[in-house]
């Protein structure tokens, strides 16, 4: 009888251990293996490290169909299941043809960090991997805007996660562009493509209505739209000083009334120098957490078969070079 209790007991440490050992061989699994497959067709479109090139100067970029990416740095992350909304690194976006970053970003002792949410940006798919710069990425931005000097980089800076004020997310921002300041355009007014080629076009998603007012390049806030319960609202309007933002941002429907938004909010976009429209059709979906991937396998194909002609810019999870060229090509067909 004693044996037999021992043997019982033996089993039941085993199951113990075997338990919290499949939880975390899970875990693993979804958060990590699982990002590591979801990809995109790499094959791409001649001339998309170029496209601007056949742009006239004096059009306001605003006026551009301009493709963008969501959560652009997001490639690798932490929890990659539910964060993971790229499969291009920003230096491929960037010759896929990709001109809308966007860069959310979190303060990292005396430098920024890549971030999506509470989660940290990295440099590989491995749990252990060390988190993203902001340095980094600012140096794929340079070698690519060197050897194309005909495009613009519409740098979407966003503080994504920290008690830091506008004021110290400012002071530090300025102190990267201090580097290199003539490969920035900071001005807070729609500037025309000639006016920025060449350059990172920062705009800015930093505001804090207590604070004073940031004051580095354009002014780019709006409301967080999520969801709704109505799903007949669409795109918003805001204004932001010398010009009006119209977004359709709607990240918690499902793919069938996240397309309906999308189609609905480019009804409303309008495109000229004092106007800027910003599309979505990334989506996290209506849980408390998302699968962006999923999401956008549903959603990709049916842009890239919509009737609708494109307008504004518009910013897409899982870019492909496919779908960048979908989108930039709408500005030469007559």
């Amino acid at each position: 009888m004693e044996i037999k209790k021992k043997s019982t007991a033996k089993r039941l440490l085993h199951l113990l251990w075997i338990i919290p050992a499949l939880i975390v061989l899970v875990f693993g699994v979804f958060m990590y293996l699982i990002p590591a497959t979801e990809t995109v067709d790499r094959e791409g479109a001649t001339g998309s490290q170029d496209w601007m090139a056949r742009l006239d100067d004096s059009i306001p970029l605003s006026s551009v169909v301009l493709p963008g990416t969501h959560d652009s740095a997001s490639t690798n992350a932490q929890l990659g299941y539910i964060t993971k909304c790229q499969a291009l690194t920003i230096a491929e976006q960037l010759d896929a043809g990709f001109r809308y970053l966007d860069i959310r970003l979190g303060i990292n002792g005396t430098k920024f960090k890549l971030m999506h949410g509470f989660t940290n940006c990295t440099v590989s798919g491995w749990p252990w991997a060390a988190t993203l710069s902001l340095d980094s990425v600012l140096d794929d931005c340079y070698a690519f805007l060197s050897a194309h000097p005909s495009e613009t980089i519409v740098f979407a800076v966003k503080h994504e996660h920290g008690s830091e004020t506008p004021e110290q997310f400012e002071k530090l921002l300025n102190a990267y562009i201090a580097e290199k300041p003539d490969a920035w355009l900071l001005t807070d007014g729609i500037p025309s493509v000639g006016e920025a080629r060449g350059k990172i076009f920062l705009t800015r998603h930093y505001e804090d209505a207590s604070m004073p007012k940031p004051t580095l390049g354009l002014p780019c806030y709006w409301q967080t739209q999520n969801g709704h319960d109505d799903v007949s609202v669409n795109a918003a309007a805001h204004e932001n000083g010398k010009y009006t933002l119209i977004v359709q941002d709607r990240y918690e429907y499902d793919a069938p009334d996240k397309l309906n938004a999308f189609r609905k909010g480019l009804e409303a976009v309008q495109t000229d120098e004092t106007h800027l429209s910003i599309s979505f059709l990334s989506t996290k979906g209506s849980g408390s957490f998302g699968h962006p991937f999923s999401y956008a396998k549903k959603l990709n194909p049916a842009l890239l078969s919509m009737s609708e002609r494109l307008s504004g810019w518009i910013v897409v999870d899982f870019g492909s070079p496919e779908i960048a060229a979908h989108i930039y090509q709408m500005n030469f067909n007559q």
